[in-house]
């Protein structure tokens, strides 16, 4: 596994290039964050006062105390091993059994394209709307983003961290005019009434948990780029630990205020819950102000699991799972330039098959999955004589009730939702072991050794 770089820059000449270190602690911060201040938040509202009534700020809170648990876990290991590749390279260093590997990577690539897919078409979608053009092809404009989204990942991290600076800008900025509008109206509701009366015991907490768990996910992102950043043992669980601190300032607070102006029951109603809240506290807000935001929103996310993608593909490749190929490095721009474009045929082809919300659905339960191994790794690497201690440790409690919350997440997932999701989940594991079975990947002798 070759040495990542230092510098930041062009390669010398006669110097083979790898991923230059350019990212600083704010650019790290604001990237996790963007990762989880997707457009989720604004339908996401409205399911969960379905659900928890007026007591949806807390659910909130018990969700960020359960992702945490995997957030820490993330952040211990993206300090101790700051590395492109994220899952799939903690879990060769842990487990040194490339099946595994091999799986745990391709399941986290299978949830990012799905997602760079469905938000391509979003985008398209929103932007017609706003233009007023609906007779234009949405699938048109959905290739057209994808390709400049590709360009700006080719063109440079840095080039893509300021983009998602600019995006996490605005989705912040609209959730915080959303609370400031809502702001007077605090205090007219009851934060502790729940749907069934009954108050608000361990059941609730729990459905409260499962709902809005995924409103806090972004570490994943932000460990793939781990290598791409400075002093990434410190600057790394910064960004983890302080963007889902403000993620659930923000979140309850939106959730404390959208009760306050609309009774939870009309908002469980409302196509657009946030949007209901705006035309009530702010009448005088334009109509396209949300569609404008959720564009801005949306195109972020496509954008950072564009990115997460392309550098867990590159590791991969760098271990030895995938066509060497797939390792190079631009010498001038120092991205992983032919990973990157090796995805675009990948992403196409999801666009022009259409609805793909089953995929999205079942990937989804791949992640749970994931998270659950990834929490086990550190247990396994904790334990491990001579293993490097890290920026930033946590305690072996820590893993160990991340690893038992996403378990339990992905058996409610199973036992609970639509069975499509996980025949199709069952699937992408055969599909993904069929790979395996005819490629026979060979593992570099650095990479088995951990």
């Amino acid at each position: 596994m070759s040495t990542p770089a230092i510098a930041d820059g062009p390669a010398p000449p006669g110097v083979t290039p790898t991923l230059a270190r350019s990212i600083g602690p704010f650019q790290l911060f604001a990237y996790t964050l963007g990762g989880m201040l997707g457009a989720g938040i604004y339908g996401l509202v409205g399911r969960a006062a379905g659900e928890l009534g007026a007591a949806l700020w807390l659910g909130f809170l018990v969700a960020m105390v359960a992702a945490l648990l995997t957030g820490l876990s993330y952040a211990s290991l993206g300090s101790r091993y700051p590395q492109a590749g994220g899952a799939a390279t903690i879990t060769q260093r842990a487990f040194a059994r490339p099946l595994l590997t091999w799986v745990v990577g391709l399941a986290v690539m299978a949830s990012g394209l799905s997602s760079v897919a469905t938000q391509s078409r979003v985008v398209a979608e929103n932007l017609l709307r706003l233009a007023g053009l609906e007779a234009v092809p949405a699938i048109v404009i959905a290739l057209g983003f994808l390709l400049i989204v590709c360009g700006i990942v080719l063109r440079g991290i840095q080039e893509s961290m300021w983009v998602n600076i600019l995006c996490t800008t605005v989705e912040s900025a609209g959730l915080l005019l959303v609370i400031a509008v809502g702001i007077p109206h605090w205090g007219s509701a009851d934060l502790l009434e729940t749907p069934d009366g009954e108050g608000i015991g361990l059941s609730f907490l729990m459905t409260g948990a499962i709902l809005t768990f995924f409103a806090f996910i972004g570490f994943e992102d932000t460990i793939n780029v781990a290598e791409e950043a400075r002093d990434p043992r410190r600057t790394l669980p910064f960004g983890i630990i302080g963007a889902m601190l403000v993620a659930t300032l923000l979140y309850i607070a939106i959730a404390i205020t959208a009760v306050s102006v609309v009774p939870w029951r009309e908002l469980a109603a409302a196509p657009g819950p946030l949007a209901e809240v705006m035309a009530r506290a702010a009448p005088w807000l334009p109509g396209w102000f949300y569609v404008a935001i959720t564009v801005f929103a949306v195109a972020n996310t496509a954008l950072l699991n564009y990115v997460t993608a392309s550098r867990l593909l590159f590791g991969m490749a760098r271990q030895g799972l995938l066509p060497k190929a797939l390792a190079a490095v631009h010498a001038r721009r120092r991205t992983p330039h032919v990973a990157t474009l090796a995805l675009l045929p990948v992403l196409v082809a999801l666009i022009l098959a259409g609805d793909i919300g089953q995929l999205a659905a079942a990937t989804v339960l791949l992640l749970l999955a994931v998270f659950t191994v990834v929490n086990v790794a550190l247990l396994v690497l904790q334990r491990r004589p001579g293993e490097a201690k890290g920026g930033f440790e946590v305690p072996w409690p820590v893993p160990a009730a991340g690893a038992l919350v996403c378990g339990a997440l992905l058996l409610n997932r199973l036992a609970t939702g639509d069975w499509r999701a996980p025949a199709l989940a069952g699937a992408l594991i055969a599909l993904i072991l069929l790979g395996y079975a005819v490629l026979r990947p060979k593992v570099t002798a650095e990479a088995m050794q951990g």
